[in-house]
């Protein structure tokens, strides 16, 4: 029941929705689900500008959807919590439901 949750987790979920409801944001978090990519990739993959990219990939890090490491020169993005995946597949499901 909503009024008897705790503000701090609703505030939370609200947040992750915010992230979520971003276009740019959403795709690169498609294009994560199932490898590491680098940005220069990432935004190759998107037809975006890299400094736009890495804009976005630093919310999604702040928001903990994903996670980066370095490897040489280049830093790996990756998702650090597959349960962000139920949720779009179930709305991508709802959408095509609802089409």
């Amino acid at each position: 029941m909503l009024n008897q949750m705790d503000p701090k987790i609703t505030n939370q979920t609200i947040q992750m929705f915010k992230i979520l409801g971003d276009k740019t944001r959403f795709r690169i978090l498609y294009l994560l689900e199932t490898k590491e990519w680098h940005v220069n990739a990432i935004a190759d993959a998107l037809e975006m500008e890299q400094s736009a990219v890495s804009h976005q990939l630093r919310k999604l890090k702040e928001a903990k959807l994903v996670k980066s490491r370095r490897v040489g020169k280049n830093i790996l993005y990756s998702q650090e919590d597959s349960h962000v995946y139920d949720i779009l597949h179930l709305a991508m499901e709802h959408a095509a439901h609802t089409h």
